[in-house]
Protein backbone atom coordinates (compact mmCIF):
# COMPACT_ATOMS: atom_id res chain seq x y z
CA UNK A 1 0.00 0.00 0.00
CA UNK A 2 1.68 3.06 -1.45
CA UNK A 3 1.40 6.44 0.73
CA UNK A 4 0.94 9.13 -1.59
CA UNK A 5 1.33 13.12 -0.46
CA UNK A 6 -0.45 15.72 -1.99
CA UNK A 7 0.72 19.72 -0.85
CA UNK A 8 0.94 22.56 -1.96
CA UNK A 9 4.52 22.86 -1.71
CA UNK A 10 6.78 19.75 -2.61
CA UNK A 11 10.11 19.56 0.20
CA UNK A 12 12.28 18.22 -2.33
CA UNK A 13 15.43 16.45 -1.60
CA UNK A 14 18.17 18.46 -0.48
CA UNK A 15 15.99 22.24 -0.46
CA UNK A 16 15.43 24.49 2.49
CA UNK A 17 12.16 23.51 2.60
CA UNK A 18 12.74 20.67 3.97
CA UNK A 19 14.24 22.17 7.34
CA UNK A 20 10.58 22.25 9.26
CA UNK A 21 9.72 19.34 11.34
CA UNK A 22 6.27 18.67 9.07
CA UNK A 23 8.17 18.42 5.51
CA UNK A 24 10.71 15.52 7.77
CA UNK A 25 7.23 13.89 9.30
CA UNK A 26 5.93 13.70 5.54
CA UNK A 27 9.14 12.38 4.52
CA UNK A 28 9.53 9.97 6.69
CA UNK A 29 5.77 8.39 6.38
CA UNK A 30 6.73 8.40 2.54
CA UNK A 31 9.80 6.08 3.02
CA UNK A 32 8.02 3.90 5.89
CA UNK A 33 6.59 1.55 3.15
CA UNK A 34 8.12 0.07 0.32
CA UNK A 35 7.39 2.97 -2.08
CA UNK A 36 5.62 6.70 -1.98
CA UNK A 37 5.12 9.71 -3.84
CA UNK A 38 5.20 13.22 -3.00
CA UNK A 39 2.86 15.31 -5.66
CA UNK A 40 2.29 19.43 -5.75
CA UNK A 41 3.85 22.70 -7.02
CA UNK A 42 7.81 23.18 -7.57
CA UNK A 43 7.74 26.68 -6.60
CA UNK A 44 8.09 28.34 -9.57
CA UNK A 45 5.69 30.16 -12.11
CA UNK A 46 5.60 29.76 -15.90
CA UNK A 47 4.46 32.50 -18.74
CA UNK A 48 1.56 29.99 -19.43
CA UNK A 49 -0.10 26.74 -17.81
CA UNK A 50 1.84 23.86 -19.05
CA UNK A 51 0.84 19.90 -18.10
CA UNK A 52 4.83 19.14 -17.39
CA UNK A 53 5.48 16.91 -14.74
CA UNK A 54 9.19 17.29 -13.41
CA UNK A 55 9.97 13.49 -11.75
CA UNK A 56 12.87 12.48 -9.33
CA UNK A 57 13.36 9.61 -7.60
CA UNK A 58 15.11 9.83 -4.26
CA UNK A 59 15.09 6.09 -2.17
CA UNK A 60 11.88 4.83 -1.93
CA UNK A 61 9.89 8.20 -2.85
CA UNK A 62 9.24 9.66 -5.84
CA UNK A 63 8.50 13.41 -6.13
CA UNK A 64 6.48 14.67 -8.63
CA UNK A 65 6.51 18.32 -9.28
CA UNK A 66 4.73 21.18 -11.51
CA UNK A 67 4.84 24.86 -11.92
CA UNK A 68 1.63 27.45 -12.10
CA UNK A 69 1.55 29.71 -14.66
CA UNK A 70 2.09 33.95 -13.56
CA UNK A 71 -1.59 34.09 -13.33
CA UNK A 72 -2.54 31.23 -11.42
CA UNK A 73 -0.31 32.19 -8.82
CA UNK A 74 -2.35 35.08 -8.65
CA UNK A 75 -5.49 33.76 -8.96
CA UNK A 76 -5.31 30.22 -6.84
CA UNK A 77 -2.35 31.14 -4.66
CA UNK A 78 -2.06 35.21 -3.99
CA UNK A 79 -5.51 36.13 -4.02
CA UNK A 80 -8.24 33.01 -3.18
CA UNK A 81 -6.05 30.99 -0.71
CA UNK A 82 -4.09 33.73 1.06
CA UNK A 83 -6.60 37.13 1.00
CA UNK A 84 -9.99 34.97 1.14
CA UNK A 85 -9.18 31.13 3.16
CA UNK A 86 -6.44 32.20 4.86
CA UNK A 87 -8.07 35.39 6.96
CA UNK A 88 -11.34 33.93 6.98
CA UNK A 89 -10.25 30.42 8.42
CA UNK A 90 -8.39 32.67 10.85
CA UNK A 91 -11.90 34.31 12.02
CA UNK A 92 -11.05 37.46 9.99
CA UNK A 93 -14.08 38.21 8.14
CA UNK A 94 -13.14 42.01 8.23
CA UNK A 95 -9.90 40.85 6.25
CA UNK A 96 -11.31 38.62 3.78
CA UNK A 97 -11.11 39.33 -0.01
CA UNK A 98 -13.15 37.80 -2.22
CA UNK A 99 -12.97 37.06 -5.99
CA UNK A 100 -14.90 35.53 -8.45
CA UNK A 101 -11.94 34.52 -11.06
CA UNK A 102 -9.28 34.00 -7.81
CA UNK A 103 -11.84 31.21 -7.40
CA UNK A 104 -12.05 30.18 -10.66
CA UNK A 105 -8.36 29.76 -10.76
CA UNK A 106 -8.09 27.96 -7.24
CA UNK A 107 -10.32 25.39 -8.88
CA UNK A 108 -8.61 24.96 -12.20
CA UNK A 109 -5.35 24.50 -10.03
CA UNK A 110 -6.94 21.77 -8.36
CA UNK A 111 -8.29 20.30 -11.45
CA UNK A 112 -5.38 20.31 -13.00
CA UNK A 113 -3.67 18.84 -10.20
CA UNK A 114 -6.01 16.19 -9.91
CA UNK A 115 -5.35 15.36 -13.74
CA UNK A 116 -1.91 14.80 -13.47
CA UNK A 117 -2.11 13.43 -9.92
CA UNK A 118 -4.61 10.66 -11.20
CA UNK A 119 -2.61 9.85 -14.31
CA UNK A 120 0.14 8.55 -11.67
CA UNK A 121 -1.88 6.73 -8.91
CA UNK A 122 -2.42 2.94 -8.43
CA UNK A 123 -5.39 0.81 -7.33
CA UNK A 124 -3.53 0.47 -3.32
CA UNK A 125 -2.36 3.85 -2.97
CA UNK A 126 -3.65 5.97 -0.11
CA UNK A 127 -3.57 9.75 -0.61
CA UNK A 128 -2.66 12.37 1.82
CA UNK A 129 -3.53 15.86 1.07
CA UNK A 130 -2.43 18.71 3.07
CA UNK A 131 -3.84 22.20 3.75
CA UNK A 132 -6.50 25.12 2.93
CA UNK A 133 -4.79 25.41 -0.70
CA UNK A 134 -6.15 22.09 -1.61
CA UNK A 135 -9.49 21.80 -0.08
CA UNK A 136 -11.37 20.95 -3.91
CA UNK A 137 -8.21 18.05 -4.95
CA UNK A 138 -10.93 14.79 -3.65
CA UNK A 139 -13.57 16.08 -5.40
CA UNK A 140 -11.65 16.73 -8.45
CA UNK A 141 -10.30 13.17 -8.65
CA UNK A 142 -13.28 11.28 -7.69
CA UNK A 143 -14.70 13.53 -10.65
CA UNK A 144 -11.79 11.46 -12.71
CA UNK A 145 -13.00 8.06 -11.02
CA UNK A 146 -10.53 7.82 -8.16
CA UNK A 147 -12.46 5.42 -5.75
CA UNK A 148 -9.26 5.03 -3.18
CA UNK A 149 -8.99 6.20 0.65
CA UNK A 150 -8.00 9.96 0.47
CA UNK A 151 -7.81 11.89 3.81
CA UNK A 152 -7.13 15.70 3.97
CA UNK A 153 -5.45 18.06 6.75
CA UNK A 154 -6.00 21.12 8.01
CA UNK A 155 -3.06 22.35 9.38
CA UNK A 156 -4.95 26.22 10.39
CA UNK A 157 -8.35 26.68 12.40
CA UNK A 158 -11.69 26.31 11.25
CA UNK A 159 -14.16 28.78 12.32
CA UNK A 160 -17.74 28.56 13.63
CA UNK A 161 -20.36 27.83 10.80
CA UNK A 162 -21.58 31.54 10.91
CA UNK A 163 -18.56 32.85 10.03
CA UNK A 164 -17.76 30.70 6.97
CA UNK A 165 -20.91 31.07 5.78
CA UNK A 166 -20.13 34.84 4.65
CA UNK A 167 -18.27 33.48 2.36
CA UNK A 168 -19.84 33.39 -1.26
CA UNK A 169 -20.19 30.15 -2.75
CA UNK A 170 -19.23 28.30 0.56
CA UNK A 171 -21.42 25.16 -0.43
CA UNK A 172 -18.59 24.55 -2.86
CA UNK A 173 -16.41 24.09 -0.09
CA UNK A 174 -18.67 21.90 1.16
CA UNK A 175 -19.25 19.72 -1.09
CA UNK A 176 -14.94 19.77 -1.49
CA UNK A 177 -14.80 18.69 2.16
CA UNK A 178 -17.62 16.03 1.80
CA UNK A 179 -15.27 13.84 -0.67
CA UNK A 180 -12.83 13.36 1.72
CA UNK A 181 -12.90 9.77 3.56
CA UNK A 182 -11.17 11.19 6.86
CA UNK A 183 -10.51 15.30 7.88
CA UNK A 184 -8.14 16.13 10.03
CA UNK A 185 -7.93 19.16 12.20
CA UNK A 186 -5.57 20.24 14.94
CA UNK A 187 -8.11 20.68 17.90
CA UNK A 188 -11.61 19.40 18.72
CA UNK A 189 -12.72 22.42 18.96
CA UNK A 190 -11.89 22.94 15.54
CA UNK A 191 -13.44 19.43 14.31
CA UNK A 192 -16.53 20.68 15.76
CA UNK A 193 -17.01 23.69 13.97
CA UNK A 194 -16.69 21.84 10.67
CA UNK A 195 -19.06 19.26 11.57
CA UNK A 196 -21.32 21.86 12.46
CA UNK A 197 -20.94 23.01 9.36
CA UNK A 198 -21.43 20.60 7.01
CA UNK A 199 -23.94 18.96 8.95
CA UNK A 200 -25.68 22.20 8.91
CA UNK A 201 -25.06 22.40 4.73
CA UNK A 202 -25.54 19.59 3.78
CA UNK A 203 -24.49 15.92 5.17
CA UNK A 204 -26.20 14.11 7.83
CA UNK A 205 -24.51 13.19 11.12
CA UNK A 206 -24.07 9.78 11.74
CA UNK A 207 -22.99 8.23 15.50
CA UNK A 208 -19.59 8.48 16.41
CA UNK A 209 -18.84 12.01 14.56
CA UNK A 210 -19.44 11.08 11.16
CA UNK A 211 -21.07 12.47 8.62
CA UNK A 212 -22.78 10.92 5.51
CA UNK A 213 -23.55 12.67 2.33
CA UNK A 214 -24.67 10.69 -1.09
CA UNK A 215 -23.77 7.76 0.32
CA UNK A 216 -20.11 8.64 1.29
CA UNK A 217 -19.43 8.43 5.11
CA UNK A 218 -16.79 11.35 6.12
CA UNK A 219 -14.83 11.05 9.44
CA UNK A 220 -13.75 13.90 10.87
CA UNK A 221 -11.45 14.26 13.98
CA UNK A 222 -8.89 15.77 15.89
CA UNK A 223 -5.07 14.82 15.40
CA UNK A 224 -3.17 17.77 17.36
CA UNK A 225 0.03 18.46 15.08
CA UNK A 226 3.42 17.65 17.27
CA UNK A 227 7.57 18.15 17.52
CA UNK A 228 10.52 15.55 18.16
CA UNK A 229 11.36 16.94 21.14
CA UNK A 230 14.13 15.05 22.06
CA UNK A 231 15.68 16.10 18.61
CA UNK A 232 15.24 19.44 18.90
CA UNK A 233 16.56 19.49 22.56
CA UNK A 234 19.56 17.89 20.89
CA UNK A 235 19.74 20.96 18.27
CA UNK A 236 19.76 23.95 21.15
CA UNK A 237 22.76 21.71 22.74
CA UNK A 238 25.03 20.82 19.40
CA UNK A 239 27.62 23.24 17.92
CA UNK A 240 25.80 25.72 16.11
CA UNK A 241 22.69 26.03 19.04
CA UNK A 242 25.29 25.97 21.84
CA UNK A 243 26.96 28.58 19.55
CA UNK A 244 24.12 30.58 19.51
CA UNK A 245 23.29 30.01 22.97
CA UNK A 246 26.91 30.96 24.47
CA UNK A 247 26.58 34.53 22.29
CA UNK A 248 23.21 35.65 23.46
CA UNK A 249 23.96 34.79 27.50
CA UNK A 250 26.93 36.95 27.07
CA UNK A 251 25.72 39.75 25.37
CA UNK A 252 22.43 39.69 27.68
CA UNK A 253 24.69 40.11 31.06
CA UNK A 254 22.24 38.57 33.72
CA UNK A 255 19.19 40.32 31.80
CA UNK A 256 16.24 37.90 30.99
CA UNK A 257 15.15 37.63 27.23
CA UNK A 258 12.01 37.97 26.15
CA UNK A 259 11.74 36.00 22.73
CA UNK A 260 9.03 35.63 19.94
CA UNK A 261 9.34 34.17 16.78
CA UNK A 262 6.62 33.85 13.86
CA UNK A 263 6.25 34.69 10.33
CA UNK A 264 5.43 38.17 9.90
CA UNK A 265 1.14 37.67 9.59
CA UNK A 266 -1.46 39.39 11.52
CA UNK A 267 -2.51 36.34 12.73
CA UNK A 268 0.59 35.98 15.20
CA UNK A 269 -0.56 39.10 17.41
CA UNK A 270 2.77 40.73 16.84
CA UNK A 271 1.75 44.32 17.66
CA UNK A 272 -0.22 43.59 20.72
CA UNK A 273 2.38 41.47 21.65
CA UNK A 274 4.82 44.38 21.36
CA UNK A 275 2.47 46.43 23.65
CA UNK A 276 2.11 44.00 25.71
CA UNK A 277 6.37 43.88 26.54
CA UNK A 278 5.32 47.86 26.01
CA UNK A 279 2.81 47.51 28.83
CA UNK A 280 5.64 45.33 30.81
CA UNK A 281 7.90 48.11 31.06
CA UNK A 282 5.38 50.93 31.80
CA UNK A 283 3.68 48.47 34.97
CA UNK A 284 6.77 47.72 36.41
CA UNK A 285 9.47 50.40 36.20
CA UNK A 286 11.73 48.00 38.09
CA UNK A 287 11.81 45.51 34.50
CA UNK A 288 13.47 48.09 33.02
CA UNK A 289 17.17 47.24 32.01
CA UNK A 290 16.64 44.16 33.50
CA UNK A 291 14.38 42.37 30.67
CA UNK A 292 14.89 42.81 26.92
CA UNK A 293 12.45 41.31 23.83
CA UNK A 294 13.85 39.71 20.52
CA UNK A 295 11.17 39.25 17.69
CA UNK A 296 12.19 37.13 14.77
CA UNK A 297 9.56 37.83 12.01
CA UNK A 298 10.66 36.55 8.73
CA UNK A 299 8.95 38.66 6.17
CA UNK A 300 5.69 37.00 4.53
CA UNK A 301 3.30 38.27 1.63
CA UNK A 302 5.19 41.47 1.05
CA UNK A 303 3.27 41.91 -2.29
CA UNK A 304 0.18 42.09 -0.22
CA UNK A 305 -0.94 45.56 1.04
CA UNK A 306 -2.08 44.77 4.41
CA UNK A 307 0.82 42.97 5.13
CA UNK A 308 3.09 45.63 4.32
CA UNK A 309 1.15 47.83 6.30
CA UNK A 310 1.11 45.66 9.36
CA UNK A 311 5.13 45.39 8.71
CA UNK A 312 5.38 49.55 8.68
CA UNK A 313 3.01 49.65 12.00
CA UNK A 314 5.68 47.20 14.06
CA UNK A 315 8.18 49.44 12.61
CA UNK A 316 7.12 52.54 14.20
CA UNK A 317 6.04 50.61 17.13
CA UNK A 318 9.87 49.41 17.95
CA UNK A 319 11.43 52.55 17.37
CA UNK A 320 8.86 54.49 19.88
CA UNK A 321 9.53 51.98 22.74
CA UNK A 322 12.95 52.16 22.38
CA UNK A 323 12.59 56.04 21.87
CA UNK A 324 10.88 55.99 24.97
CA UNK A 325 12.74 53.60 27.20
CA UNK A 326 15.93 52.81 25.72
CA UNK A 327 19.26 53.97 27.30
CA UNK A 328 22.47 53.85 25.99
CA UNK A 329 23.69 50.97 27.06
CA UNK A 330 19.81 49.45 26.99
CA UNK A 331 18.15 48.66 24.06
CA UNK A 332 14.16 47.28 25.44
CA UNK A 333 13.48 45.81 21.95
CA UNK A 334 15.00 44.02 19.07
CA UNK A 335 13.55 43.10 15.90
CA UNK A 336 14.83 41.42 12.75
CA UNK A 337 13.40 40.04 9.86
CA UNK A 338 15.89 37.20 8.49
CA UNK A 339 15.24 33.12 8.51
CA UNK A 340 16.69 31.43 11.27
CA UNK A 341 18.18 27.93 10.81
CA UNK A 342 16.74 25.95 12.89
CA UNK A 343 19.73 25.03 14.91
CA UNK A 344 20.53 28.85 15.52
CA UNK A 345 16.41 29.29 16.47
CA UNK A 346 16.94 26.00 19.25
CA UNK A 347 19.52 27.94 20.89
CA UNK A 348 18.07 31.33 20.90
CA UNK A 349 15.16 29.88 22.66
CA UNK A 350 17.68 28.02 24.99
CA UNK A 351 19.07 31.49 26.05
CA UNK A 352 15.41 32.76 26.54
CA UNK A 353 13.71 33.58 30.21
CA UNK A 354 10.80 33.58 28.75
CA UNK A 355 8.84 32.35 25.51
CA UNK A 356 5.94 35.10 24.03
CA UNK A 357 3.53 33.43 21.77
CA UNK A 358 0.37 35.31 21.79
CA UNK A 359 -1.69 34.88 17.86
CA UNK A 360 -4.63 35.73 17.91
CA UNK A 361 -6.11 32.85 16.16
CA UNK A 362 -3.36 29.92 15.62
CA UNK A 363 -4.01 26.55 14.38
CA UNK A 364 -1.40 24.72 16.63
CA UNK A 365 1.44 26.62 17.00
CA UNK A 366 4.93 24.52 17.10
CA UNK A 367 7.48 27.79 18.46
CA UNK A 368 5.21 26.76 21.97
CA UNK A 369 6.44 23.46 21.72
CA UNK A 370 10.10 23.99 20.46
CA UNK A 371 10.68 26.69 23.64
CA UNK A 372 9.86 24.18 26.00
CA UNK A 373 11.88 21.21 24.10
CA UNK A 374 14.95 23.72 23.77
CA UNK A 375 15.16 24.62 27.77
CA UNK A 376 17.42 23.25 30.07
CA UNK A 377 15.40 21.20 32.65
CA UNK A 378 17.23 21.88 35.50
CA UNK A 379 16.69 25.87 34.77
CA UNK A 380 14.05 26.54 32.49
CA UNK A 381 12.23 29.30 31.14
CA UNK A 382 8.88 30.04 31.57
CA UNK A 383 6.19 29.82 28.39
CA UNK A 384 3.34 32.57 27.85
CA UNK A 385 0.75 31.57 25.88
CA UNK A 386 -1.99 32.57 23.93
CA UNK A 387 -5.69 30.74 24.77
CA UNK A 388 -6.27 31.44 21.49
CA UNK A 389 -3.62 28.88 19.70
CA UNK A 390 -4.40 25.89 19.69
CA UNK A 391 -1.62 24.16 21.50
CA UNK A 392 -2.94 25.51 24.84
CA UNK A 393 -5.02 22.89 24.65
CA UNK A 394 -2.21 20.79 25.21
CA UNK A 395 -0.24 23.06 27.17
CA UNK A 396 -2.24 23.94 30.04
CA UNK A 397 0.68 24.42 32.17
CA UNK A 398 2.15 27.36 30.20
CA UNK A 399 1.09 30.79 31.80
CA UNK A 400 -2.24 31.00 29.06
CA UNK A 401 -3.43 34.32 28.38
CA UNK A 402 -5.62 36.19 26.02
CA UNK A 403 -3.76 38.26 23.63
CA UNK A 404 -6.21 40.88 23.39
CA UNK A 405 -5.73 42.34 26.93
CA UNK A 406 -2.93 43.76 26.48
CA UNK A 407 -2.18 45.01 29.98
CA UNK A 408 -2.53 41.19 31.41
CA UNK A 409 -0.51 40.32 29.26
CA UNK A 410 2.38 42.56 30.58
CA UNK A 411 1.75 41.19 33.96
CA UNK A 412 2.31 37.81 32.91
CA UNK A 413 5.49 38.56 31.41
CA UNK A 414 6.45 39.90 34.79
CA UNK A 415 5.16 37.06 36.45
CA UNK A 416 6.99 34.76 34.69
CA UNK A 417 10.20 37.07 35.16
CA UNK A 418 9.78 36.49 39.09
CA UNK A 419 8.60 32.80 38.73
CA UNK A 420 10.47 30.66 41.40
CA UNK A 421 12.65 28.23 40.27
CA UNK A 422 10.90 25.42 41.62
CA UNK A 423 7.95 26.17 39.97
CA UNK A 424 9.38 26.82 36.71
CA UNK A 425 10.74 23.07 36.82
CA UNK A 426 7.65 21.67 37.94
CA UNK A 427 5.59 23.60 34.89
CA UNK A 428 8.22 22.56 32.55
CA UNK A 429 8.43 18.78 33.44
CA UNK A 430 4.72 18.28 32.97
CA UNK A 431 5.08 20.36 29.34
CA UNK A 432 7.84 18.31 28.44
CA UNK A 433 6.05 15.28 29.39
CA UNK A 434 3.73 16.44 26.76
CA UNK A 435 5.09 16.63 23.77
CA UNK A 436 7.07 13.42 24.80
CA UNK A 437 3.18 11.59 24.70
CA UNK A 438 1.88 13.93 21.70
CA UNK A 439 4.78 14.09 19.19
CA UNK A 440 5.39 13.94 15.51
CA UNK A 441 5.32 10.26 15.16
CA UNK A 442 2.60 9.81 16.86
CA UNK A 443 0.54 12.18 14.99
CA UNK A 444 1.35 10.99 11.60
CA UNK A 445 0.83 7.47 12.57
CA UNK A 446 -2.09 7.77 14.42
CA UNK A 447 -3.79 9.82 11.71
CA UNK A 448 -2.37 7.53 8.99
CA UNK A 449 -3.37 4.63 10.95
CA UNK A 450 -7.32 6.03 10.57
CA UNK A 451 -7.05 6.95 7.17
CA UNK A 452 -6.45 3.50 6.22
CA UNK A 453 -8.72 2.45 8.40
CA UNK A 454 -11.65 4.17 6.60
CA UNK A 455 -13.52 1.94 3.63
CA UNK A 456 -12.25 2.97 0.16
Amino acid sequence: MRLVVVSNRVALPDSSDRAGGLAVALDEALREGSEGLWFGWNGETSRRPSDSVHEQRHGKVSFATVALSREEFAGYYESYANRCLWPLLHFRVDLTAYDEEAEHQYRAVNERFARLLAARLRPDDVIWVQDYHLIPLAGALRRLGVSQRIGFFLHIPFPPAALFETLPGHERLAEDFAAYDLIGTQTEADAAHLRDYLAKTLAVPLEGGSLLHRGREVRLDAFPIGIDPAGFRALATAEEGESEFLRLRANLRDRALVVGVDRLDYTKGLVRRMRAFESLLAQFPEARRQVEYLQVAPLSREQVEDYRRFRLELEQLTVKINAQYGETDWTPVHYINRILSRATLAGLYRAASIGLVTPIRDGMNLVAKEYVAAQDADDPGVLVLSRFAGASAQMPEALLVNPYDVASVGRALEQARQMPRAERRARHAALYAGLCRQDLRGWRQSYLDSLRGTRA
